[in-house]
């Protein structure tokens, strides 16, 4: 396991802000937060070409120090390398809208009944649900022990790098979605947080890898449907069906996890004063990575081609130094 990781790749700008000094640049093909070198004059042309590719909507080849998020060098692609980029951009059809959020205002439990309050459209597509939670820990120890941290061997190729959490939540959460949907036959949908107010900022404590400090300006993990069978109590005399919304997260959690909590986690004040989850929403599993800041329209890859080449350009990556 190395933890520099220098990477060369075609992406969009979502956004450009200004926020303490620095310039800070937000791409859709990445996670992560970015900055320029603190060289400015070095820099200029890069920041031109960031601004403009930002203003026409336009790729750009970039070489990311991902472990630092440090943007070292950005340059036009060639004709062809836009071309094909752009091939590969497929959009979802009629993605969900996204919601502002308050976590402070979540009621817990209450906020994670699907049938009560999470009433998302991607839901309609697919009923067939985990059956229970035993199920649904079944199939997160099966995604977690995929992990390219373990010594293997693995029951899928590429292995998932949960170990490296900096970046490419969006590729795990593709194979994820494909190890739901095809190994166990069950409804996936994708979950995405943002970061995208002001200057809001999603912050974790990656307490499973070594207890550093992270952010990004979204983040995805997979989102299944569980049903639960409550107990009679106080009143009640009959046992409470109830159908839940939970996300399957290796990288920050040891079990699946309540939606509200996982969005919670992502507001760890002790890493960042901004910590914020601004919006999230529940798109359809074919959801990949979003195609602008404000978090309304999403790429597919429906062959897992960039899944795959993520993953497997990550697998030797760690999170904390």
């Amino acid at each position: 396991m190395r933890t520099s990781n220098r990477e060369s790749g075609i992406v969009t700008v979502a956004a450009i802000r200004k926020h303490q000094r620095r310039v800070e640049y937000l791409f859709n093909e990445r996670q992560r937060i970015y900055t320029l070198p603190s060289a400015p004059r070095k820099f200029a042309a890069a920041a031109d070409l960031l601004k403009t590719s930002h203003r026409e909507s336009e790729p750009l080849r970039v070489t990311l120090d991902a472990s630092r998020g440090l943007i070292e060098h950005a340059e036009r692609p060639t004709a062809r390398e836009r071309r094909e980029f752009k091939s590969r951009r497929i959009p979802v059809e009629e993605p969900s809208k996204p919601l502002r959020l308050e976590t402070t205002k979540i009621e817990p439990f209450v906020f994670d009944i699907v049938d009560y309050r999470l009433k998302w459209p991607p839901f309609l597509l697919c009923t067939k649900v985990i059956p229970n939670y035993a199920k649904a820990k079944q199939i997160f120890d099966f995604c977690a022990k995929q992990s390219c941290n373990l010594p293997g061997p693995y029951d899928i190729s590429p292995c998932i790098p949960f170990q490296y959490v900096i970046d490419g939540c969006y590729a795990r959460a593709h194979k994820m979605r494909w190890i739901i949907t095809t190994k166990y036959n069950y409804c996936c949908e994708k979950v995405f947080s943002f970061a995208n107010l002001n200057y809001d900022t999603l912050a974790v404590k990656a307490d499973k890898w070594g207890g550093c400090c992270v952010t990004w300006w979204y983040h995805v993990a997979p989102l299944v449907r569980v049903n639960f069978t409550f107990p009679p109590f106080g009143v009640v005399k009959t046992p409470i069906k109830l159908t839940l919304a939970m996300v399957i997260d290796p990288g920050m959690f040891d079990k699946p996890v309540l939606l509200s909590t996982w969005l919670s986690r992502q507001e760890n004040k002790n890493c960042s004063p901004n910590a914020k989850v601004s919006m999230y929403s529940v798109q359809p599993g074919s959801a990949y990575w979003p195609l602008n800041h404000q978090g309304t329209q999403f790429a597919t890859d429906d062959n897992y081609t960039q899944t795959d080449s993520t993953l497997n350009a990550y697998c030797n990556l760690v999170t904390c130094p």
